[in-house]
C-alpha cells in the first residue's frame, strides 16, 4: 500500500478533504498531528473522513433550544449523585465536599465553599526539598496560641491568666517561647505584665491590675488563646504531599490573595476551589474557567459523561455580565426581562405585584412566557418568521 511520506502531500490531502467541510483550526490541527505519523493513504482517507464525521456529529441545528439541554444534560445525571461528604484523596486529614451538594455550591455561587481547598505549588528551590516545602508549610499556615498550648489556668487570687505551652508543637511550628511571649506583650489591655514562669520554663504568665474584675480575666483569656502568632488568616492546616518528584501544599481554608505573595511559592500554579475568590484577584475570565473545570470534576468523580459544553453554557450565563452570579432568582433566573418567565421559576405573586406596580411590559420573546400563553416558542421551527405575500406574482416562488 502507498505511503504519504511527503508532507507536502500530505497537507495537500488534508486541504483537499477538509477544506470548506470543518474550521480552519481543524484544517490545521489535522496537518500537526497527522505529519507526525506514517499512514498509508487509505488510512489517511479513512482518518479524514472520520474527522469530517465527527465534526458533523456535533454540529447543533439551527434553533436548537440549547439552553433547555443543558439543563437537562447536567440536571438528569445529576440525581445519581451521592450525597456525602468524600476523604481527600490520599490524604485522611482533610475532607473534601462532592457529588451534589457541591454541585449546588457551585451553581449557586456560594461566597465560601463548605470545604475550601487549596493547591500550593512550590518554586524549583523549594519544591524537590521536603524541610523547605516544610518551612513554607510552617510560614503559611495559621497558628494561634491555643494551638500551641497544654494548658491554661485562671488564679483569680493574682488577678493572672497562666499558659503553659507545648515544647512539641512550638517545634513542630517553628517557634520559641520568646516569640508566644512578643505576641502577647501587643495584648491590648492596660497594665498588663507578661513574665515567662521562673518555676516552669515552658509557662508564661500574664499580670493584670489589681482590683480588675474576674468575669473580664474570663473573657480575656478567651481572647488571648484566639491570637495569632504566625501565618495567613483562612489557612487552618497545610499538608505536604508528594507528587512525583515534587512537594506540594494542600491547604484546608483558603486565601489566595496572600498565599500568591509568600516567598518561595510559584504564583503562577496557585489553585483554589474558592470561585468568588478567584474572581476578586484573578478576574472574571480565571472564575469562569475554574467553575468549569470544577463543575466538569464533580460530574467526572461521579462517573458521570456530560458533554463540557453544556457546563461552558451554564458558566457563560453565570459570568456574563461580569461577575460571578447564581443560577436562581437572585441571580441569571431573576434578571430574565420577561415577567412571566420571572415569575414562573420562584416567588411567583411577588414577581407580578413588582412588575405590575412598575408597569412592565413582557414582550413573549423567550420560552417560558411563550408556553405559559400558548404561543409559539422561539426555538427550532418556531424561530422562522415565514408569511405569505399574495401580492407576488407565483413566477417569484419559482
Amino acid at each position: 500500500m502507498e505511503d504519504v511520506s511527503e508532507v507536502t502531500e500530505l497537507e495537500k490531502l488534508i486541504e483537499e478533504r477538509l477544506r470548506g467541510r470543518v474550521p480552519a483550526k481543524i484544517v490545521e490541527d489535522a496537518k500537526n498531528v497527522l505529519k507526525k505519523y506514517t499512514l498509508t493513504r487509505e488510512e489517511l482517507e479513512k482518518i479524514l473522513e472520520m474527522i469530517v464525521e465527527e465534526y458533523e456529529n456535533n454540529i447543533i441545528d439551527p434553533g436548537e433550544p440549547v439552553g433547555t439541554v443543558a439543563a437537562q444534560s447536567i440536571g438528569e445525571p445529576s440525581t445519581q449523585m451521592t450525597l456525602r461528604t468524600f476523604h481527600y484523596a490520599g490524604v485522611r486529614e482533610l475532607n473534601v465536599t462532592l457529588g451534589l451538594p457541591r454541585l449546588i455550591e457551585l451553581v449557586d455561587a456560594r461566597k465560601t465553599p463548605s470545604t475550601p481547598l487549596m493547591y500550593v505549588y512550590l518554586d524549583e528551590e523549594h519544591k524537590y526539598d521536603r524541610e523547605k516545602a516544610a518551612a513554607i508549610a510552617r510560614e503559611i499556615e495559621l497558628t494561634r496560641i491555643e494551638n500551641v498550648t497544654l494548658r491554661v489556668d485562671v488564679d483569680i487570687f493574682n488577678n493572672a491568666v497562666i499558659i503553659e505551652l507545648d515544647p512539641e508543637m512550638l517545634a513542630d511550628k517553628g517557634l520559641t517561647i520568646e516569640d508566644v511571649k512578643k505576641v502577647l506583650e501587643k495584648l491590648r489591655t492596660k497594665k498588663a505584665r507578661v513574665v515567662i514562669s521562673e518555676r516552669n520554663p515552658n509557662e508564661i504568665v500574664i499580670q493584670f491590675e489589681e482590683g480588675i474584675d474576674p468575669s473580664k480575666i474570663e473573657k480575656l483569656r478567651d481572647r488571648i488563646l484566639k491570637m495569632k502568632i504566625k501565618g495567613i488568616k483562612g489557612i487552618n492546616k497545610v499538608i505536604i504531599q508528594r507528587r512525583g518528584d515534587e512537594y506540594v501544599l494542600v491547604c484546608e481554608g483558603s486565601n489566595l490573595a496572600e498565599v500568591m505573595k509568600v516567598k518561595g511559592v510559584d504564583y503562577r500554579k496557585v489553585r483554589t476551589n474558592n470561585i468568588k475568590e478567584v474572581e476578586e484577584v484573578l478576574g472574571i475570565e480565571a472564575a469562569r474557567a475554574l467553575l468549569i473545570e470544577e463543575i466538569m470534576s464533580v460530574l467526572e468523580e461521579q462517573g458521570l459523561d456530560v458533554d463540557i459544553r453544556h457546563v461552558m453554557l451554564v458558566a457563560d450565563m453565570m459570568t456574563r455580565t461580569g461577575t460571578v452570579k447564581q443560577i436562581g432568582r437572585h441571580g441569571v433566573a431573576g434578571e430574565k426581562p420577561s415577567v412571566l418567565a420571572r415569575a414562573a421559576f420562584e416567588v411567583t405573586v411577588k414577581q407580578l405585584v413588582d412588575a405590575a406596580s412598575r408597569g412592565e411590559v413582557d414582550e413573549l420573546q423567550g420560552v417560558a412566557e411563550s408556553v405559559i400563553v400558548g404561543g409559539y416558542i422561539p426555538v427550532g421551527t418556531g424561530r422562522i418568521k415565514l408569511v405569505y405575500n399574495p401580492y407576488l406574482k407565483e413566477s417569484s416562488f419559482q
